[in-house]
């Protein structure tokens, strides 16, 4: 029998409630992810990055489990695979609270930085991963079973990467820290001073984000408490412990948001009209609003478009929601501001002023016309018209 699995035999196989309980956790993590991306609405951004989140939580989750059993000597070289994806955490989380909030459209080519950190990382690590096997588990029992017998190695190889490695842990704190902030600065602006949308049978937004954030924290103090007194990983199933916390309490506000735990999903408002108009789809809504640019009159309403579609309000607004991600106002402001592009690139409209403009597509005021354009292009019209000049 070689060196190798001689120590690998020597590793125990441990299981008691604290792995049962991270199991859970696991499980019930790639679950509620599971349903949020597969049969949440595709279009709504907010569900597919708590579903990434999830994923990525439970990964590494899933990775303390394998550790703290004793069971990574048989998956070895997943071994501190997953230290990239708890950079992912953090930006995750505040991408969701910010597009929940601000409802701001994300795009990757104005958030593709928050990405960096996972990635510059992972990069780093790349002559870990392509060591050999008696790397990895000397790596795994010195974070578990520093009392163990190290393998020999082959000679002449690369550490460099273990400089990295070795600051792992105030990387992570470091990131969490940061992201904590941005996120408490979207939320204490979006808190006391406004009034969210509250659901019946619901949660707001607001309360959604912060209930979600809270227990992020605490994992982060949990986390530097245990760092500070534990030099290796012995005391990761603490944090694993809370993390399976996190997972069932998401699950909970997730189920409990369900049509399912409401009072009135037996008999929803929403089934007797579709009864009544099922035949209305996004696309003749589309339609009705793009003819003669419908979209631009300035008092144009809700109430108004579903009397001309000789539909219900509320069935009208559930189908725009549901199909576009977007409310009644966004949904008429994105064909008004793609108007307006238009019309400030064109030498047609140049003796115009942008205030003017805005006026001609719809918006009653001018700074109404500079949020929703800035909204949905992430500039102001002047800086667009310069830009696109300039280009």
């Amino acid at each position: 029998m070689d060196a190798i699995q001689l120590v690998l035999d020597q590793i125990p196989i441990k299981h008691d409630i604290v792995s049962q309980f991270i199991f859970l956790g696991v499980f019930q993590g790639f679950f509620v992810a599971s349903i949020i991306i597969f049969k949440g609405n595709k279009s709504i951004i907010s569900l597919k990055l708590i579903g990434y989140f999830l994923i990525a939580f439970c990964l590494v989750l899933f990775d303390q489990y394998l550790c703290y059993t004793g069971l990574m000597k048989y998956t070895i070289y997943l071994n501190d695979t997953s230290e990239p994806l708890v950079l992912l955490w953090a930006p995750l989380l505040y991408l969701f609270i910010r597009n929940v909030l601000e409802k701001e459209r994300l795009r990757f080519r104005t958030t593709w930085y928050h990405f960096l950190l996972p990635l510059a990382y992972a990069l780093s690590q790349i002559g870990y991963y392509a060591h050999p096997r008696s790397v990895k588990i000397n790596a795994y029992i010195a974070a578990y079973f520093p009392d163990m017998k190290h393998l020999h190695t082959p000679k002449n190889l690369d550490y460099g990467y273990q400089l990295i490695k070795d600051e792992f842990r105030w990387i992570l704190l470091l990131s969490g820290l940061v992201y904590t902030f941005l996120c408490l600065r979207v939320l204490l602006k979006k808190g006391p001073t406004s009034k969210p949308k509250k659901r019946k049978g619901g949660m707001d937004t607001y309360r959604f984000s912060r209930n979600v954030l809270v227990p992020f924290i605490l994992l982060m103090l949990i986390a530097f408490i245990i760092f500070l007194n534990h030099e290796n990983d012995l005391g990761d199933h603490y944090i694993g412990m809370v993390q399976a916390a996190i997972v069932f309490m998401i699950s909970i506000m997730v189920f409990s948001e369900s049509r399912f735990f409401q009072k009135s999903w037996v008999v929803d408002k929403y089934e007797a009209l579709k009864a009544q108009n099922d035949s209305l789809k996004i696309e003749e809504i589309k339609a009705f609003v793009q003819r003669n640019d419908y979209f631009a009159k300035p008092d144009i309403s809700l109430k108004e478009l579903s009397s001309s579609l000789g539909s219900n309000v509320n069935h009208v607004s559930k189908v725009i929601n549901l199909e576009t991600g977007n409310n009644f106002n966004e949904f008429i402001n994105s064909y008004r501001i793609e108007l307006a592009k238009r019309k400030l690139l064109s030498s047609e409209y140049g003796q115009l002023t942008i205030e003017a403009i805005g006026n001609s597509v719809g918006f009653k005021s001018k700074s109404a016309f500079y949020n929703a354009f800035k909204h949905f292009t992430g500039v102001s019209p002047k800086v667009f018209r310069e830009n696109m000049k300039m280009s």
